[in-house]
């Protein structure tokens, strides 16, 4: 499907927001950019502009990279986008030493965000099956800036065998965006392979995203919650509409269910005025 195609599908789901993938554009011309702004606006859709399949800037080591994600901005700029997911390093680099990668992406998100201030974009790292919680949250704290959050991917924390419940209780604060996936395991797949742990729609796998968006509605998050199929499990065949249609519809009821649970918890305790 195009692009256009894409926006129209998301239209039809009633969804609220969308995040486009900066490698499905087919130009980005500001003549091209301004037409799908206005499509975005004439739908009512928020947007993530999403910079760096599939390598981003290679664990700090492709300057190349660095200077096209930071012209990136613009585009995200001219799409009406705040948010602009990033990736620092991925699945290809996940056995390199990890420390000297975050000390160069560091570098660099040190000086991106001076640029990103300038645009008034924030930049959102997706832990890209990469960097567990702890790194994730040590690259976010060694840059400290407010233009630098996480894309929390709920599945790939999961495909590093680190659990995403510990990793939101300490990085809900710095989620901009998100990638919502599932995942079940796929069975006479390698356990090293990446797909190992294949997509479902949300609500048929192991991933706790119940647990994942209220944590998130508890810090105050306000972006999108974006569902992500990257490999389809076989259980579902090729049919990936019906296993998008599905995750939107379960995540409606999470966001309601969070939103239910907050409320009551709220409601649980006492007012200033009868506190002893």
């Amino acid at each position: 499907m195009t692009l256009e195609d894409f926006i129209e599908t998301a239209r039809s789901l009633a969804v609220d927001g969308v995040s486009l993938e900066s490698c499905f554009f087919p130009s980005v011309e500001p003549s091209y950019l301004a037409g799908i702004r206005a499509m975005l606006d004439s739908y009512g859709l928020d947007r993530v502009y999403a910079w760096g399949h599939p390598d981003g800037l290679e664990g700090g080591t492709n300057e190349a990279a660095y200077g096209e994600m930071l012209n990136s901005l613009k585009h995200a700029q001219a799409i009406g986008a705040t948010v602009m997911r990033v990736v620092g390093s991925s699945l290809r680099f996940r056995n390199q030493p990890h420390g000297p990668q975050l000390e160069r992406l560091t570098r660099m998100f040190r000086k991106a965000v001076r640029v990103a201030e300038e645009y008034g974009i924030r930049m959102a790292i997706e832990n890209h099956i990469d960097f567990n919680g702890r790194e994730m949250l040590s690259l976010l704290r060694s840059v400290d800036s407010p233009f630098l959050g996480i894309n929390f991917d709920t599945g790939n924390f999961v495909r590093l065998l680190d659990d995403p419940v510990e990793a939101m209780d300490a990085l809900a604060p710095y989620t901009y965006a998100s990638h919502i996936k599932d995942l079940k395991i796929q069975r006479g797949v390698p356990a090293n392979e990446w797909y190992f742990f294949s997509s479902a729609p949300v609500g048929d796998g192991v991933v706790d995203n119940a647990k994942l968006i209220e944590k998130l509605w508890r810090a105050g998050f306000n972006g999108i919650l974006a569902v992500e199929i990257d490999f389809l499990h076989p259980d579902y065949g090729n049919d990936e509409h019906s296993a998008v249609a599905a995750s939107v519809n379960e995540l409606r009821r999470l966001v309601a269910q969070a939103g239910a649970g907050v409320r009551a918890a709220k409601s649980d305790r006492p007012s200033p005025s009868h506190r002893p």
